[in-house]
């Protein structure tokens, strides 16, 4: 974090935040201690955690508990005195920015830390490090481990202890079948022989000896040593396992025997697209599974021992390696951070192979295949000891993948697009505030992503009339994407009784309804309305009244089970009783010919700016807000309330 970054969390603070809930990796508040000494020491503690992660800022003379202006302190603190203290406290001796900045009559010091290229550690050897908030130490392994990464030893160009001869023939088959489906200069490789091959992936030595990429990747596992992989399907994720499988082939050969494991138990839910096409939606994207089970054999730390696990139910997808992630890399910036392989070669050659993505893309994969699924995000979980990523799989939101699927090519395969659509599905309004750490960027590229959207071009979000003056305006998404989405999106979800009492008074009034009056009365889409009115058949609330079977032209009418009489109503006079009358809040254009010559129901401004209904709009029901004909709350948020969560 740089200081300008530290700058923006003190103003922050003076708005009212507390200092503590704007901790992260890479900022750290501390207040003064009652000794000179004792303040040194939790400052060397912190400039040595950040050193030894992705560096950060420490900002001494704050109060981490408190908010506003009390929460400034102060330090009596003397920068030059500090900055000679912490060279002399660390191991090597690590050089910190420390500079004074004032805030009102306060006086407070930054410290600012880089990442460094060593592992620094205090006076009695104990290295620490920054995981989240916390400063953790780090063991021996752990040490050698950042050691390495930090001066570029790669482990799988290491020599191993074993020949190009041993290489297994079927690994080679493999390889080469692989190749071969490739469209790119990578399928000439598929005619090479074996040594040749081995050499176009640089995974031997000229003297004929394997590096360590080229012994995983192509060499059975010797007897006695642990699986690579160990592969688990239970019927239900703390069930017993159903199935148990550990191969102990060569990597190309287990990834393939894997996925045939998974692929095998693959469920899958018919989703029916408005252009008549089918697709098939999986329980876990295959994809998705592929990408999370690569970088999973591909990036973990090879120096600790043990195999990469994968459970697999119908509910729930797992895999997790042995190792952190790669230093620098966090579950926060995962998507975003340039790409460092752990084991470079071996990335190399699985890239060129076809089983690895191009570099940086495969964890963008799992988040947009997840997403156009229906389903949640994936969960990425980092500790000294392993790497866990999750699938919760299940009954996909059909809605959603419907949507995704019409979309063009080019927002389909956008990450920005798939997770700014997820993230709206939840809340009612969003800013660049709010987007830009849900998809790792800064401010101003959730910015351009968000005005991206809301062109023509697009055509998926628009600006609130209040904000859209703003450096960072509040966006939402369009009424036709609410409608495509349906109930998708909890916070225009109706109960069944809103829904039904909105029905029933339309054909109190006119007498009769069809699937083009549901869609723009209630705003679904075209299969949301038909699977309303197959319920309302089958409650014997409606009956078709007409001589259409199939089509647009099918009327329905009051049926058995119609409240009151059943019978058709004389429409009031929009000057009468405007409690029994309920004309339908069509958008322009949107009318079926009966109800286009009728009054659209009209809203006024209260004194407070708010929307309120007049004679001839649709009444809400008793302590119920007023629903609009985009099914939101008749009301805009307010202004000082830009972004709101869904209560749903």
């Amino acid at each position: 974090m740089s200081a300008v970054e530290a700058l923006e969390a003190i103003r922050a603070i003076l708005d009212g935040a507390r200092a503590a809930d704007l901790e992260s990796g890479t900022l750290e508040f501390k207040q003064q201690g009652r000794s000179f000494d004792d303040t040194v020491k939790e400052v060397v503690q912190a400039t040595l955690c950040f050193a030894n992660a992705n560096g950060g800022t420490v900002v001494v003379g704050v109060a981490d508990k408190l908010s506003g202006p009390a929460a400034f302190l102060g330090t009596s603190l003397d920068p030059a005195d500090l900055q000679r203290r912490i060279y002399d406290l660390s191991r090597p001796p690590l050089l910190a920015d420390v500079r004074r900045e004032t805030v009102g009559a306060v006086a407070l010091l930054l410290v600012v830390v880089p990442r460094s290229p060593e592992i620094h550690s205090d006076s009695q050897g104990r290295a620490p490090r920054r995981v989240g908030r916390d400063c953790i130490p780090l063991d021996p392994l752990d040490q050698a481990r950042l050691r390495e990464e930090r001066r570029g030893v790669d482990w799988s160009a290491q020599p191993s202890s074993r020949p190009a001869a041993d290489v297994a023939p079927a690994a080679i088959t493999a390889a080469r079948h692989r190749l071969e489906r490739l469209r790119d200069e990578r399928q000439r490789l598929a005619r090479l022989s074996a040594p040749d091959l081995l050499r176009a992936l640089r995974v031997v030595t000229p003297e004929g000896m394997l590096l360590r990429a080229g012994e995983v990747l192509f060499c059975p596992q010797d007897e006695g040593d642990a699986s690579a992989v160990v592969y688990q399907f239970r019927l239900t994720p703390a069930g017993e396992p159903r199935a148990v499988e550990r191969p102990r082939h060569p990597l190309v050969l287990a990834f393939d025997r894997v996925l045939e494991l998974v692929q095998a138990r693959r469920n899958a839910t018919p989703v029916n697209l408005p252009d008549g096409q089918q697709i098939h939606v999986e329980d876990f994207p295959g994809l998705a599974v592929r990408e999370a089970l690569v970088n999973a054999l591909v990036h973990r730390d090879y120096h600790l021992g043990g195999p990469v696990h994968v459970e697999h139910s119908p509910e729930v997808f797992v895999v997790a390696s042995p190792g952190p992630l790669v230093g620098g890399v966090t579950p926060d910036n995962i998507l975003t951070h340039p790409s460092t392989p752990r084991n470079p070669l071996l990335a190399s050659a699985a890239r060129v192979l076809g089983l690895a993505e191009e570099v940086g893309r495969g964890v963008d994969r799992m988040y947009r295949e997840m997403i156009q699924s229906g389903r949640d995000l994936p969960r990425i979980e980092s500790s000294a000891a392993q790497v866990r990523v999750t699938f919760v799989g299940g009954a996909p939101n059909a809605q959603i993948a419907r949507f995704a699927a019409q979309l063009p090519a080019q927002e389909r395969e956008d990450t920005d697009t798939m997770l700014v659509l997820f993230k709206l599905c939840s809340v009612r309004l969003l800013d660049a505030q709010r987007l830009a750490p849900f998809i790792q960027k800064t401010v101003d590229e959730a910015e351009s992503v968000l005005r991206r959207l809301s062109g023509d071009a697009v055509g998926m979000l628009e600006p609130t009339r209040q904000t859209a003056r703003r450096a960072h305006p509040a966006y939402r998404l369009r009424a036709q994407v609410l409608r495509a989405l349906g109930s998708a999106v909890p916070y225009q979800r109706r109960t069944v009784d809103e829904i039904d009492r909105k029905v029933i008074a339309h054909v109190v009034e006119y007498g009769r309804i069809t699937n083009k009056t549901v869609q723009n009365l209630l705003d679904v889409s075209l299969q949301r309305a038909r699977d309303l009115l197959s319920d309302w058949v089958r409650r014997g609330i409606l009956v078709k009244t007409s001589a259409h079977e199939r089509g647009p032209g099918v009327e329905y009418g009051p049926g058995p089970g119609f409240p009151g009489s059943g019978g058709r109503k004389r429409r009031t006079d929009s000057r009468g009783d405007h409690g029994s009358t309920l004309p339908l809040p069509f958008p322009p254009g949107g009318a079926e010919s009966e109800a286009s010559t009728r009054a659209s129901p009209s809203r006024t401004r209260s004194p407070r700016g708010r929307l309120r209904s007049t004679p001839g709009s649709v009444a809400a029901p008793d302590g119920a807000a007023e629903v609009s004909d985009r099914g939101d709350a008749a009301a805009e948020p307010d202004e000082a309330d830009p972004v709101r969560e869904s209560s749903c």
